[in-house]
């Protein structure tokens, strides 16, 4: 791994879970930790419902533009974490991956969302600690 580790969260869209990941991944690691993030088939934008959800946290999502996954992305990550992209994800051999089976948040409820938000930001917080020496 390098000394400033890179993150590549996956899912299908890169609309709701994957930026949910990135964002606070950011918010957790600041400039400790690389983020990246996309889908094996992007869609138009961030779920409303997940944007406003992290709006309620303080993250802003305006400037996320859903990206293609492909190999280029997938090599220049130390670690790939996917949420429901499924055998769409390249894999390389000395990557650390992990699949984080987190509930879609598309055409979810808020509170819902905001459940799910939750749930990421616990594993977020998991994996910046096992990154980042203390």
């Amino acid at each position: 791994m390098t000394t400033t580790p890179t993150v590549l969260f996956a899912c299908i869209h890169n609309s709701g879970r994957s930026v949910a990941a990135a964002r606070l991944t950011q918010a957790v690691a600041g400039d400790r930790v690389i983020v990246l993030s996309a889908g094996s088939e992007p869609g138009p934008g961030v779920n409303p419902v997940v944007a406003q959800v992290l709006a309620e946290r303080g993250i802003n999502t305006d400037d996320h533009i859903p990206t293609l996954l492909d190999h280029d992305l997938v090599q220049r990550a130390d670690v790939v974490v996917t949420m429901g992209c499924g055998e769409t994800c390249p894999v390389f051999p000395g990557k650390r991956y992990e699949d984080w089976e987190i509930a879609d948040p598309k055409g979810q409820d808020l509170e819902t969302v905001r459940g799910i938000v939750s749930a990421i930001d616990e594993r977020v917080r998991a994996l910046v600690t096992s990154l980042l020496p203390q």
